[in-house]
């Protein structure tokens, strides 16, 4: 495989499965339910008394 191959490559292919990962990181991380609940509760931490 040259470079000129998997230049075409990633310049198709691999821009639509790195936009399908970031999609997928995205929904698991911070779309999926009881994210919500798991942000607040960290945003709470530097306030909590030890």
């Amino acid at each position: 495989m040259d470079y000129q191959t998997m230049r075409t490559f990633a310049d198709s292919w691999g821009l639509l499965a790195m936009f399908l990962l970031f999609v997928g990181i995205l929904f698991a991380v911070v779309l999926r339910p009881g994210a919500r609940q798991a942000a607040r509760d960290a945003a709470q931490i530097p306030l909590k008394e030890d």
